[in-house]
């Protein structure tokens, strides 16, 4: 069974209470349980994530290339100028997708901008929460 980490960035652990108009109802334990079921059903070991600090996530970055793991990553407010976390997925060992519950585009203009967009395998934005089973999809076939 192949390992899957999902990484979810700052506030991400608010869901459900931080502005439901843009995110949704949804709770951070729904966005679990998505990805679990997800990986459950598509043959997936999946183990999710979530850090408000910069570090941390860098750090999981640098695990999962040195274990070839693939990764969906929801950078959060890091994706518009960590650059830290776009060199540590530049070292990349295997697929990662980069995923947003939004649409950054359709949001404030500082939102257009990723900087980790260059380095990821690709981008699965607007979707809610489907955005994450989206993902998880392209990684079961092949990234």
């Amino acid at each position: 069974m192949t390992k899957v980490l999902v990484l979810n960035g700052p506030n991400l652990s608010r869901l459900g209470s931080r502005e439901p108009e843009i995110y949704g109802a949804h709770t951070y334990d729904d966005l679990v349980a998505i990805c679990r079921d997800a990986g459950a059903e598509l043959g997936l070991e999946v183990d999710v994530r979530q850090t408000n600090d910069e570090a941390t996530l860098v750090g999981w970055l640098h695990e999962a290339a040195d274990t070839k793991t693939p990764v969906v990553l929801n950078p959060a407010a890091f994706t518009h100028y960590s650059y830290a976390l776009r060199d540590a997925i530049a070292m990349r060992t295997a697929p990662l997708v980069e995923v947003h519950i939004t649409n950054p585009a359709a949001r404030e203009e500082f939102r257009h901008t990723s900087v980790v967009a260059g380095v990821a395998t690709g981008t699965i934005a607007g979707f809610g929460l489907q955005s994450y089973r989206l993902a998880l999809q392209a990684l079961a076939n092949g990234g």
